[in-house]
């Protein structure tokens, strides 16, 4: 019994799905590329306050000279940051924000720390 004959319809078909399922596999690598590189902000974000809180808290306390929130600002733009708020609570805390853009002005990520004397 003979095979039945291909339709000329059907001719191509597959390349087209190949072709279709490749570009889905680029978006969703695309997409999970875009979420990991803000996670890396994020962290980056993060310890520029974290860093900039602690050097902040050492020129309240005297240990190092300078303005707490000035010296706060230097040690986040050190690290591309920006200082969005700084706020010496009591005398020796010190509580910050910073803000990392993004490369491609989509946002960007934002870092909180807050740091003092030892207990």
């Amino acid at each position: 019994m003979p095979l039945p004959a291909r339709s000329h319809h059907e001719r191509g078909a597959g390349t087209v799905l190949a072709l279709t399922l490749g570009a889905v596999v680029m978006a969703l690598l695309v997409g999970v590329l875009l979420l990991a590189q803000a996670g890396v902000l994020a962290s980056r974000a993060a310890s520029a306050a974290d860093l900039a809180a602690l050097a902040a808290a050492d020129a309240a306390r005297g240990l190092t000279s300078g303005d707490p929130c000035a010296v706060a600002s230097d040690v986040a733009g050190r690290h591309d940051a920006t200082l969005t708020s700084c706020t010496v609570v009591g005398g020796d805390v010190v509580e910050v924000a910073t803000a990392l853009a993004h490369p491609f002005d989509w946002g960007g990520a934002t870092g909180r720390a807050r740091a003092g004397p030892p207990p």
